[in-house]
């Protein structure tokens, strides 16, 4: 571990990939979401499945679920993870909001943080670009961790 506690860096500050190999296998699972805010007829069209390129919930759940499996190849110091499960849920949160939540779980020894926080974030950037041709104006924001759960950490929920 680092001198400031950050265990990607080693003592003289260079970044590393963390030996995991004593840790122990657990069940590990993490809830991420992402919002997209645009106009509300553009919501409306995206969750009507309404875009003329088509089903943009579809691709964008399938989009979250391909990106969390290539986390370690996107991430540069992610361990590659064998998932045991990703899901994408996707619902519209106000009239001109989407919100997108991502569960990723695996049983090992290490979390799936960054597999759900690249699944939600990629799914929005899916929604987005299905839909930039109505409103260029879009805003991803609020990508965070929601909950985790699992590994000698102990489980996190975010304060509401």
């Amino acid at each position: 571990m680092g001198k400031d506690g950050l265990t990607h860096l080693n003592e003289r500050g260079e970044a590393h990939i963390v030996d995991i190999g004593n840790k122990a296998v657990t069940h590990r699972r993490a809830l991420a979401q992402a919002r997209l805010t645009g106009q509300p007829a553009t919501i409306a069209t995206i969750m009507a499945g309404g875009l003329k390129k088509g089903d943009a919930l579809a691709v964008a759940r399938v989009a979250g679920i391909m990106a969390a499996k290539k986390t370690s190849e996107l991430i540069p110091l992610c361990h590659p993870i064998a998932l045991t499960k990703v899901s994408v849920e996707i619902t519209q949160d106000t009239n001109s909001a989407i919100l997108i939540s991502a569960t990723a779980e695996t049983t090992g020894q290490t979390g799936v943080e960054m597999e759900a926080l690249v699944a939600a974030s990629t799914a929005a950037l899916t929604l987005y670009d299905m839909a930039k041709a109505i409103d260029r104006a879009m805003v991803i924001s609020d990508i965070e961790l929601v909950e985790k759960s699992g590994g000698k950490s102990g489980d996190y929920v975010k304060a509401p």
